[in-house]
């Protein structure tokens, strides 16, 4: 894709998605109450599901500065004292890397200088940004989630690195699974990444990853979805448009303000939607309450 012709999608979403000068949640506004009462339907066994990796704290080709933790206290080296003591420990974390589960909020992309709905660069600061926060979602996403499984449509155990997935594959795995995405669900799109790393081992995935083709974003548009996410970083890489690396992160976050949530897992969640014969659940999303940070990270659940 050109140049020309991604700036043409992108201000096709942009259109389509038009929301007042003022909006600041994006498209979480399709998470009408009424859409999360007919979402807490879809409980019928309680079965719960972490749809999180563990947060890794080792070194690799795709996680170059790992989370780090830390016991902060008690002394190890010491024998334990008489009486009460704690055990304390610290967390320290690069949110927006290429192995933890995280959200990214609407203030991390910025496009020809702008961030969503035309806030300036200048509401980012050195103590957070102003606006567009990922405190936005600080009451939590609780929505219907559907599960879209495109290694599974195409009968293979993992996309290979750089293979997109188009609308028509969405709309293929839709009917191959019985299911359909609607508006206000929370899409989760399965293209192996977790699977391929545990059996193939790790790899550069900043240089090559498999993930969605830009146009695919429109499928988005059309069925009114309230956030994305997937188990690699929605994002093909190398990037098949010219000058731009991360065109979906684009499309997503700055022209149609949606939060995306990157490298999850679903090798948990397959199984039990296999198990229930259906690919829709309840699914919560609660990101930290982190005033002025462009990200979080995540431990999304799945109830059926």
């Amino acid at each position: 894709m050109s140049a020309e012709e991604f700036r043409a999608l992108h201000e096709r979403v942009r259109e389509r998605t038009r929301r007042g000068p003022d909006d600041r949640r994006g498209t979480l506004g399709y998470l009408t109450p009424d859409r999360v009462v007919a979402a807490a339907r879809e409980v019928t066994t309680g079965r719960t599901v972490s749809l999180a990796a563990p947060v890794d704290t080792r070194p690799g080709p795709d996680n170059p500065e790992p989370a780090r933790h830390r016991m902060k206290a008690p002394d190890l080296a010491r024998q334990p004292s008489p009486g009460l003591q704690f055990a304390l420990d610290r967390f320290a974390m690069n949110v927006h890397g290429d192995v933890d589960s995280h959200l990214d909020a609407l203030c991390h992309v910025l496009y020809d200088g702008t961030l969503y709905n035309g806030v300036p660069a200048g509401s980012l600061t050195p103590d957070g940004a102003v606006e567009l926060a990922v405190d936005v979602a600080r009451d939590g996403v609780v929505g219907r989630g559907v599960l879209l499984d495109i290694p599974r449509l195409r009968g293979v155990p993992w996309l290979e690195p750089g293979e997109q997935v188009t609308a028509d594959d969405l709309t293929a795995a839709e009917a191959a699974q019985g299911v359909r995405t609607g508006p206000g669900d929370v899409l989760l799109v399965r293209v192996g990444h977790r699977r391929r790393r545990r059996e193939h081992g790790v790899w550069n995935t900043a240089e090559a990853r498999a993930g969605l083709h830009p146009e695919a974003v429109e499928f988005l548009v059309d069925r009114r979805v309230a956030m994305l996410g997937c188990d690699g970083n929605s994002d093909t890489a190398p990037s098949t448009v010219q000058g731009v690396d991360f065109p979906v992160h684009v499309l997503t976050i700055h022209a149609m303000g949606m939060q995306l949530m990157d490298y999850l897992q679903f090798e948990e969640l397959v199984p039990v939607c296999e198990e229930e014969g259906r690919w829709s659940f309840l699914c919560a999303v609660a990101p930290l309450r982190l005033p002025g940070a462009t990200g979080s990270p995540v431990n999304p659940i799945a109830v059926l």
